[in-house]
């Protein structure tokens, strides 16, 4: 392809970049990517300075205004800034500062971070807000003056009395980053449509033709500039102008430093960029100014940028990659999460290959299919994510990503309960990607209480391999046990013999025991008093589950999926043959649910039994106990000492109960 050829088909795709992004605020390609771009431009026309045009994006700041606002024209234009992407490039640019001011003298650099947001000019008229805009490309913006009204850190009258008659400040408008996960949790929680990062959603905030919608985002701004000013009193360096505009009540990044010389810049730098996912807002790099106002007058500008300020960007947190397949990984708790398995591409400091894709709503919001090129995302520690699909550039033979049937690991079935957004291995007590926390559940006080084994030597026994299944625990070897560290013959036997202990439980605490989704100890002990034995469960149906009291229907498919597990009934049956049993439950006993339907609240200490034994005579009365009082408290127990929530029983007009009032009824 000839030069011209080239730089035409290049001013196309960055003028459709820039619409995507300014206009319909949907870009389609990574930062780095349109960077790209325009650096090839640039390039090009270096090498070709007769193929320039005055339609050229090189000429240019952004994208045309979009029509729905009315259009401000900027007196000084908001232009934008070039590029440094590493040390050696912002050494030149300090470098062609010192020629241009033909001086050897070290020059000081006001160092900001440069915030991933909107800029945005506002004018001030005797110190009263009367217009603000967006930077639109630089010559022209849109009026945005309602929006902007709406946000509570922009004041409307300036403080002080020393400002301009006339002043136009230019600021960045952002979405700090908990406001930003805020509101794209309430907005998938309403089924509605999400952003795709914190720019996104400023922008789109502050393009809402109901100044309402925009008042309800949590926007902010911190200002750094000045455009047009009519009056004196303006400082001569930018350092003591951002202290001006403080005075005057516009806020300035805190993290704003004046350095001095090109090391002391890359030490902000570097230090920025270690704190930056500490900071409550997205940023992308480092602006450096010449601080001296006469310094930059005499520097001037080049045609769409000041040549008296530099943007050092840190490496980009997100590129473009192909999908090449998709894993299903199971977590410690049966949920199966679609990893995508990636080109490998270099993004956010590091090489990446696999990226998360969260489930298979998230596939489907996204449309991703294998063979796509993806947009793939990494901030700091977090894992890397699949941001979004290219879709002019899918191919035309791509593969839809569809959930396994049976899980990667153990092979049970895989089941998805309607209305939730994570898809399970229903294996529980064999999947060995489940194993760890399997075990540590089955030990816990309130299962199986077996004393001395805790997380660690859980750890501990399946790194050395002595357990593989929840039964190996009452196959143990003392010798074996004894000869791991920091453990010893005594150690051994006191576990040895907990274990034992544990052999004799109750059927309650047995079902508890065995992790099934959803089933906590109310649920364990409802199932054990309705069925009295573990083969009446085993054997019981969906239709007969739904009978048992606090059992709906996503219950009972939790637990037919579990016991349709051969394995999960197979290890069963290996326990009692281990030993584990419980006392016979009489039928009689299971259908006396007299506070079946009631709710209670324990709270405050009792003197004639424990909370944990109210909490079980209560449970095997029928009746849910709550750790937090509402309006569908039945009763609230206060016995001696009652936190707060006494407070709020009374305040919702909950029936109180003394110890004794509790003891008739569980007596």
């Amino acid at each position: 392809m000839s030069a011209e050829k080239k730089i035409k088909s290049l001013h196309q795709q960055i003028n459709q970049h820039n619409y995507n992004y300014y206009v319909l605020d949907t870009p389609t390609i990574p930062d780095a990517e349109y960077d790209r771009l325009m650096r090839e431009l640039e390039q090009l026309e270096t090498e070709n300075p007769g193929f320039i045009t005055p339609d050229s994006p090189t000429q240019r700041v952004g994208s045309k205004a979009a029509t729905g606002f009315a259009q401000v024209k900027h007196d000084v234009p908001m232009l934008s800034l070039s590029n440094a992407f590493s040390e050696e490039e912002l050494t030149a640019f300090d470098t062609r500062i010192k020629k241009l001011l033909e001086t050897g003298k070290t020059i000081g650099y006001v160092c900001e971070p440069k915030l991933d947001g909107v800029a945005v000019s506002l004018l001030y008229k005797q110190g009263k807000l009367i217009r603000a805009a967006t930077r639109g490309d630089g010559y022209t913006g849109e009026d945005i003056t309602q929006n902007v009204r709406t946000i509570k850190s922009i004041p409307l009258v300036l403080s002080g009395d020393d400002y301009p008659g006339e002043l136009e400040v230019r600021g960045e408008i952002f979405i700090p980053i908990a406001g930003f996960d805020a509101f794209n949790d309430k907005a998938r929680a309403a089924g509605q449509k999400t952003f795709a990062n914190p720019r996104n959603a400023a922008s789109g905030s502050l393009r809402q033709l109901d100044p309402k919608m925009t008042a309800s985002r949590p926007l902010d701004i911190y200002f750094y500039s000045l455009g047009k000013v009519e009056g004196d009193g303006i400082a001569d360096n930018h350092m003591d102008l951002l202290a001006q505009l403080r005075g005057w009540g516009l806020r300035t990044n805190p993290e704003i430093q004046l350095k001095h010389g090109v090391q002391q810049c890359i030490e902000f730098y570097n230090a920025i960029s270690d704190k930056r996912d500490s900071l409550a807002y997205e940023i992308d790099g480092v602006v450096y100014k010449v601080n001296s106002y006469a310094a930059q007058k005499e520097l001037g500008f080049v045609s769409r940028a000041p040549r008296w300020a530099i943007a050092h960007k840190f490496p980009a947190r997100e590129e473009m990659t192909v999908l090449q397949g998709v894993e299903f990984q199971v977590g410690r708790t049966g949920a199966l999460t679609p990893v995508a398995r990636l080109e490998p591409v270099f993004v956010g400091g590091v090489t990446v290959s696999n990226a998360s894709l969260h489930n298979l709503d998230e596939i489907q919001r996204l449309d991703v299919r294998i063979g796509d090129t993806v947009i793939v995302r990494r901030a700091g520690d977090v894992i890397p994510k699949v941001e979004a699909v290219v879709m002019e550039k899918r191919p035309k033979k791509t593969q839809k990503i569809r959930l396994p049937h049976k899980c990667p690991v153990c092979g049970s079935e895989i089941i998805k309960a309607e209305g939730e957004v994570v898809a399970r291995c229903t294996g529980g007590l064999f999947c060995q990607a489940q194993l760890k926390e399997t075990i540590k559940h089955f030990a816990s006080r309130r299962a199986m209480n077996i004393d001395g084994l805790g997380d660690k030597l859980v750890e501990l026994f399946l790194q050395q391999g002595l357990v593989s299944e929840i039964a190996d625990l009452f196959s143990l070897d003392k010798d074996a046990v004894a000869n791991l560290e920091r453990l010893g013959d005594k150690s051994a036997e006191n576990l040895l013999k907990a274990l034992e202990k544990s052999k004799a439980t109750t059927l309650p605490r047995f079902i508890y025991g065995l992790g099934i989704r959803e089933v906590g100890e109310a649920t364990a002990k409802n199932l054990a008093n309705h069925f009295a034995d573990i083969d009446s469960l085993l054997a019981a149906d969906e239709e007969a589950l739904v009978a048992v009291n606090d059992v709906g229907p996503i219950v009972a498919a939790h637990i037919r999926g579990f016991f349709r597990q051969k394995h999960n009934v197979e290890l069963i049956e290996k326990l009692q043959k281990l030993g584990v049993h419980w006392p016979k439950i009489e039928k009689a006993a299971a259908v006396e649910q007299v506070l079946a339907g009631k709710t209670f609240v324990l709270t405050g200490t009792l003197t004639s039994i424990t909370r944990n034994e109210a909490k079980d005579k209560l449970q095997a009365l029928g009746a849910k106990v709550s750790g937090s009082v509402s309006k569908k408290t039945s009763y609230a127990v206060v016995g001696a000492d009652p936190g707060s929530k006494a407070t709020k029983a009374e305040e919702l007009g909950v029936e109180i109960l003394d110890e004794q009032a509790l003891l008739k009824l569980i007596t």
